[in-house]
């Protein structure tokens, strides 16, 4: 199990004037209710209530409503932690931002299983498409790729229950469950509804992978950006430097992101110290991150493979690499994701993910909800054993000589 550090920048797919206030608000209850549980608050309602007297007249409000809750619920006995955390997480959704959520510590667990890429469950990254639920990417020879599941699929139904109008993680949440047990899904494609029933397995992922072309030429695939990807990365450039391939294809489609500073060093394997994305905040401040490691691959000849699966970190790579015309960018358009989040650990185990910055590439592009448009535009026509998208990133590389 990886546990990110207590405040980890984030793109998975998820600013307001109102985020200072905010934060202040969460880190003061959470605060208030540990440093005062010797006073008498002896659960979090009661930090709540002293907390909300910071603003007029939200505390007799706030009363109020617990005490007819309490009361009067017909449900009896409410759950005070319940109660709480609800409160949480409709102060965080109060932001209209669907990828800044307050994450319960049940939930937090879930998260982070989706960083390590080890769980049970259907093997798809979930995400916001036209502010819709929807499949950014089903990973490799997982049950949603085997089913037929794609990329930009819109998720309507998932086991009878509607969940158009639900948040990522209460889709996901459904779609889990125990390996070997099945889940239903009913999705809109190109204005279709068609339904699967996919059969649930442990998901265990490498994050990346490589494979020998034509002998003289590598693929190396990146399936996410987590915690081992730069050590697995490592793994497979050593030997490379022994003996350098003519060409790299680069192969991040159907990526759906992860760790903004595991792609930045990525990109710094192939093109150094140069500048890989561009930080926008809320005040408007822009922050460029630079890779931190010299090239070990500056000058071999490299194709990334993008498509509409290739979304947030991925497109920062791919954007980067692009800027810099360092590779050529073969494939499709890509998702369009470009806002980024941190993951910040709370006092009981709960998480704060919040929406703290856009990202240009560093040119200056703004690629959300557009994408990155590659230099050379490769439909794939689904096929396994003749991919097009690949054959052609050969043929470029193979010109280049």
């Amino acid at each position: 199990m990886i546990t990110p550090p207590p405040r980890q920048r984030l793109i998975p797919l998820w600013f307001l004037p109102v985020t200072f206030g905010i934060l202040l608000c969460v880190g003061f209850i959470g605060g208030y209710w540990v440093a005062n549980r010797d006073r008498g608050l002896t659960n979090p309602l009661d930090a709540f209530r002293s907390s909300s007297k910071l603003v007029p007249n939200a505390g007799s409000i706030l009363d109020a409503t617990v005490d007819r809750i309490e009361a009067e619920y017909v449900h009896q006995p409410v759950d005070e932690q319940t109660l709480f955390y609800g409160a949480m997480s409709g102060l965080v959704s109060s932001l209209g931002d669907p990828y800044s959520n307050f994450l319960t510590p049940t939930d937090a667990k879930a998260f982070r299983d989706d960083l390590d890429l080890s769980i049970e469950g259907i093997g798809a990254e979930i995400g916001y498409k036209d502010k819709r639920p929807a499949i950014i990417a089903p990973l490799p020879d997982t049950p949603a790729e085997k089913a037929g599941l794609r990329a930009g699929d819109f998720l309507l139904v998932v086991n009878d229950e509607d969940v158009t109008s639900m948040t990522i993680d209460e889709v996901v949440r459904r779609i889990r469950g125990e390996a070997g047990s099945t889940v239903v899904l009913v999705i809109e494609r190109d204005g279709k509804r068609e339904t699967y029933t996919v059969t649930r397995a442990r998901i265990t992922v490498s994050s990346v992978t490589s494979e020998v072309l034509d002998e003289d030429y590598v693929r190396i695939s990146l399936v996410s950006f987590n915690d081992e990807t730069l050590s697995s990365l490592d793994a497979i450039i050593r030997p490379l430097l022994l003996d350098l391939p003519k060409g790299i294809i680069l192969d991040v489609r159907n990526n759906p992101g992860g760790l903004l500073d595991a792609a930045v060093e990525v990109a710094g394997e192939f093109m150094g110290k140069q500048a890989v994305v561009q930080e926008v905040d809320a005040a408007g401040k822009r922050t460029v991150d630079t890779a931190k490691r010299d090239a070990r691959l500056p000058r071999v000849p490299l194709v990334i493979l993008v498509n509409e699966g290739s979304a947030s970190a991925s497109e920062i790579l791919a954007g980067a690499l692009q800027d810099a015309k360092r590779a050529t960018v073969v494939g499709e358009t890509t998702f369009g994701k470009g806002s980024v989040q941190t993951l910040e650990e709370l006092p009981d185990g709960s998480q704060l993910k919040l929406t703290v910055a856009t990202w240009l590439t560093p040119a200056g592009r703004s690629i959300d909800s557009v994408g990155i448009t590659p230099d050379v535009v490769v439909a794939s026509d689904g096929s396994e054993s003749d991919d097009p998208q690949v054959a052609r990133a050969l043929e470029l590389l193979k010109a280049a000589q």
